[in-house]
């Protein structure tokens, strides 16, 4: 690129030309090179600051430090120094084209960087929107929906939370107006939205201009001077917002943190009262469980010796009624041997007898036959004797 240009301080009349015509000017010196702001492959720096505020910025730093100055209301920075800082960030935006590597990926830019902040905003974070297409139907003026409009700009990567069409007698005015959330994040998506229709010549500059032909949708951000107008933007503002420096903002999130912080901190130490109360309470039931516990186990172990006991005599027992039955079993067996033994002798001597009773009464007969043959005998004798 060529040689840097620094920046020198001046009053508005530095700007000889319409500020459009020389943000122009500025912005092909620019992509020509003329205006020295790459220092290292990922080191930027603002050609348009003082030699003795220069500092190095990444990419997305030193385009949130050109659109923060470009569009911010402090007096300390010339109309010039605005005009400089809006047509870098535009060619940063258009033109420059940065690797995302992990020095980019990871940084994490303030949106309050290079915003004067006792600047007077509307609280919460609303847009403004005007221009918009309406068209005269059934004896009054319509024109898009908040919904439509909304979803539009979440699309552009300004995360809306609600779009207000603003009415009134005639119907749709032409106006809306674009809340965003209360926060910092809200913050941030609201000046990217004020930052994208700036960088198009399509902001609040550029609306109050009367050089323009208007086309087309313009928006900006809500500040004291809208808040205050008599348009029926600064009607509607005026019912539902607050006018708050970034200063008192910072400070009332402050006091809100400190009371959140005391309250957590309140918290914490019931938590920890009633933690202690619970450690205290399971120590006091891990103690009563483990003396159950130990009285159990004395049970149990009691219980065990008695039912030892009492099968071992109950083994006793019946090893006495075994070896007792063994004994009257053997006792038995013995009679047993002994009455067979007896009934062979009762038999052996039945069969003795029988013969002797046999003999007897073969001897009885032979005695009678012998008696007999006697008898005879003398009978005969007898007779013969006669």
């Amino acid at each position: 690129m060529g040689s840097s240009m620094e920046y020198s301080s001046g009053d508005d009349t530095d700007v000889s030309d319409t500020e459009i015509e020389y943000e122009e000017k500025i912005y092909e010196e620019l992509k020509n090179g003329d205006h020295q702001y790459k220092v290292a492959n990922d080191a930027y720096t603002c050609p348009f600051c003082p030699t003795k505020r220069k500092r190095d910025f990444l990419y997305k730093e030193l385009l949130q430090h050109a659109m923060g100055v470009g569009k911010c209301n402090s007096k300390k920075r010339t109309r010039k120094d605005k005009t400089n800082h809006l047509a870098l960030a535009k060619h940063l935006e258009n033109d420059v084209v940065v690797d995302a590597g992990p020095s980019q990926q990871a940084t994490m830019v303030d949106p309050l960087a290079d915003h004067d902040r006792d600047e007077m905003f509307v609280w919460p974070w609303i847009g403004i929107v005007v221009n918009i297409p309406t068209e005269f139907k059934d004896g009054r003026y319509v024109g898009e929906s908040g919904t439509k409009l909304r979803d539009q700009l979440t699309r552009r990567g300004f995360n809306p939370t609600r779009v207000r069409p603003l009415w009134n007698y005639q119907g749709h005015s032409g106006t809306a107006l674009v809340e965003f959330q209360k926060d910092w994040f809200g913050f941030n998506n609201a000046m990217s939205f004020e930052k994208a229709y700036e960088a198009n010549h399509h902001g609040k500059r550029s609306w109050h201009s009367k050089n323009d032909l208007k086309s087309d949708l313009y928006g900006w951000v809500a500040r004291a001077d809208d808040y205050n107008s008599d348009a029926i933007f600064g009607e509607n503002l005026r019912k539902i917002g607050d006018l708050r420096t970034i200063s008192d903002i910072m400070e009332d999130e402050a006091r809100k943190t400190q009371k959140l912080v005391g309250n957590l901190t309140n918290v914490i130490e019931a938590k920890k009262m009633h933690l202690l109360e619970m450690e205290n309470k399971f120590k006091e039931t891990e103690n009563s469980l483990s003396q159950l516990i130990t009285e159990k186990d004395k049970l149990l172990q009691e219980y065990n010796d008695e039912i030892k006991k009492i099968q071992s005599s109950a083994q006793d027992h019946f090893q006495k009624i075994f070896n007792d039955h063994e004994k009257l079993k053997l006792q038995l067996e013995t009679q047993k041997r002994e009455l067979e033994h007896r009934g062979h002798e009762l038999a052996k001597r039945e069969t003795h007898n029988e013969n002797e009773r046999r003999k007897l009464s073969e001897e009885l007969e032979e005695v009678l036959h012998f008696f007999l043959a006697y008898l005879s005998c003398l009978c005969i004798t007898r007779i013969m004797s006669r």
